[in-house]
């Protein structure tokens, strides 16, 4: 597994003053370099955008970091990271 803090995968995408694109809708932790997020989900098949440059931390609204736009922060990804209140969550069969 991927070490350091993970990439931001999201639903949606916005820009900024400057022109920086930043996640908005659904937010997921994902590894870059996989193709898929923390909680499973394959990001061509879901249709999620690709944040390299965005910490998974900053999408938590409460960051107020590149979250203005997030309107869930997926709570299997969360739980998954650590970043979560209560158990940490782990896939435990995934498909083949």
């Amino acid at each position: 597994m991927p070490r350091g803090e993970p990439s931001v995968a999201a639903s949606g995408e916005w820009r900024d003053e400057d022109g920086v694109r930043k996640p908005a809708g659904e937010a997921h932790a994902w590894w870059p370099g996989t193709n898929q997020t923390v909680c499973g989900l394959a990001l061509s098949r879901s249709r999620l955008y690709r944040f390299h440059h965005v910490p998974w931390p900053d999408a938590f609204p409460e960051s107020g970091g590149a979250a203005d736009e997030v309107r869930r922060v997926c709570p299997r990804c969360r739980a998954a990271t650590g970043k979560g209140q209560g158990r940490l969550w782990q896939r435990t069969s995934p498909r083949p």
